[in-house]
């Protein structure tokens, strides 16, 4: 085995932080409210990770915090630039032996990206994957809009409000604590488009996603502060 520590069970899956496309004022924003983890693609890896878990896919999302691998960049990069959300799903671990190679036999090793060297089973699993979470996304309401948290005054409570989404039949809070990479709780509000939750904002990164009447969720909105 010429690449002993892959792992086929898992594919990693990249998301950029901060915008590429965000202006220097919203680049200003995330800074002041720690936002940086939180860009319509890094919402978009975690949901392949709960997609995942929802249909217990053969494959683990492991979700990388960055936009790309180390000093590289890949297909997404230029819907990233035109302000979309994009991720790059990649095996866990590259062999460097079939990539960007001319194809030949050098010292006794085999060069160069070949259909034998191709692991099928692997790829159909990552297709699976794109699959079930691109139907998924069609499934779902369309996000909730405006999705604001007020800041008008001083206190430890959190209030939340979003306009209306087409397909929506109710709305769930989610959050999670600055030093999480995923949301860590959720919390069903119904059909309306304001809330306030006994947390402090200070402690935690909000968002709203929206449900319809078959339980399909919408991507999660990161909200932005209402002063």
């Amino acid at each position: 085995d010429r690449n002993p520590q892959q792992d086929r069970s898992v594919v990693r899956v990249f998301s950029e932080g901060v915008p590429v496309a965000a202006s220097d004022q919203e680049i200003g924003m995330l800074r002041t409210i720690g936002g940086e983890n939180d860009s319509t693609s890094r919402e978009l890896a975690r949901y392949v990770g709960e997609v995942s878990r929802s249909y217990g896919t053969a494959l683990h999302p492991l979700l990388i915090l960055r936009p790309d691998r180390y000093l590289r960049g890949g297909d997404h990069f230029s819907f990233n630039q035109q302000g979309f959300a994009a991720v790059r799903f990649t095996e866990y671990r590259e062999d460097f032996h079939h990539q960007h190679q001319n194809v030949r036999t050098e010292g006794g090793m085999e060069y160069g990206d070949l259909p034998k060297f191709v692991d099928f089973d692997y790829v159909a699993h990552v297709a699976q994957l794109n699959a079930a979470t691109l139907a998924s996304l069609a499934a779902a309401p369309a996000p909730p809009g405006n999705v604001r948290l007020l800041t008008r005054r001083l206190e430890n409570h959190s209030t939340l409000t979003w306009a209306p989404a087409a397909g929506a039949s109710g709305y769930e809070i989610v959050w999670r604590k600055t030093s999480s990479s995923d949301w860590d709780q959720a919390e069903k509000v119904g059909d309306v488009n304001q809330v306030t939750l006994e947390i402090p904002k200070d402690n935690v990164i909000f968002a709203v996603r929206s449900v319809d009447r078959q339980g399909h969720r919408s991507l999660p909105v990161a909200a932005s502060p209402e002063q």
